[in-house]
């Protein structure tokens, strides 16, 4: 091998001992166990669902009704219901180590799209300061004629 080709051999080799290196380098990801939030000031989940996950820093509140902890809708009117919704995420979020100002996302669904005026009000009272993201859908029906359902998404500010 002249010394021309072995240089280059060798350059070769260098470069690609370095690639490999830096491909093989450990990246450690810490594992984030998801844990089941669960609390009784809250109605309990009407399936085979979580009140809320809480992965990390993180909490997904399911979709929550106007039911009272008792089970039974707070009452017939839009107001009631949102307002009990409204108490129910409160409820989930304080289980999980969450506030309303962690919320980053929510979802309204209606059953009527001519409450959203009515629920709109009630929503902006929990969120005075930077508003979460936010999505309304109008639907045939929800879970046991409920008239409102609002789940959220929080990330818990360390």
């Amino acid at each position: 091998m002249s010394a021309v080709a072995f240089q280059a051999s060798s350059a070769v080799r260098a470069v690609h001992l370095a690639r490999t290196a830096r491909s093989s380098r450990t990246v450690r990801a810490m594992a984030t166990k998801k844990e089941a939030i669960a609390t009784d000031k809250s109605p309990a989940a009407l399936g085979p669902y979580s009140q809320a996950i809480k992965v990390g820093n993180q909490v997904y509140v399911s979709g929550q009704i106007g039911l009272t902890p008792a089970m039974e809708f707070a009452g017939p009117t839009i107001e009631e219901q949102t307002e009990q919704v409204m108490k129910n995420i409160g409820e989930v979020l304080k289980a999980a180590g969450a506030s309303y100002a962690d919320v980053v996302k929510c979802t309204i669904v209606l059953a009527d799209l001519n409450d959203f005026k009515a629920v709109n009000g009630i929503y902006a009272t929990r969120f005075t300061e930077n508003p979460p993201a936010r999505a309304t859908f109008a639907v045939k029906s929800l879970p046991l004629g409920a008239l409102v359902e609002i789940d959220a998404v929080a990330i818990i500010q360390e």
